[in-house]
């Protein structure tokens, strides 16, 4: 899979990377999703991207183990924003996928800060 944040999120957009007209939109979409997941403290600094440089292995204080999960989520988030579904059905299906990642984005950065103590025999 293409490591690039935009040109993979274009691809599952269904957006030829070489069509470049909505990089603006994608790009802002993209952006707002990593404010979102910064107010959920994934990842601590913050993140933003500014073009087809920015990559998925460049966010800094991910563990991979979250990343499969940032990097749905910000494809749900985009999806949402940039081409929402036209049921009111798909809307609430994808507004619970959204929500069900956001909660288990905080549990793994809440178990990643506060671990569970181990057993003491």
């Amino acid at each position: 899979m293409e490591d690039s944040i935009l040109n993979s999120t274009k691809q599952i957009l269904g957006v030829s990377e070489d069509y470049t007209v909505f990089d603006l939109d994608i790009i802002t979409h993209i952006n707002a999703a990593f404010s979102i997941l910064h107010q959920l403290g994934i990842p601590e600094g913050g993140f933003y991207i500014a073009d087809e440089t920015n990559t998925w292995s460049s966010i800094p204080g991910i563990i991979p183990t979250q990343l499969n999960l940032v990097k749905t989520y910000v494809y749900l988030k985009v999806r949402y924003l940039f081409d929402p579904p036209g049921t009111s059905f798909l809307l609430t299906a994808t507004d619970n996928q959204i929500k069900e990642y956001e909660w288990r984005l905080n549990v793994s950065r809440e178990n990643i800060l506060y671990p569970t103590p181990k057993e003491v025999a």
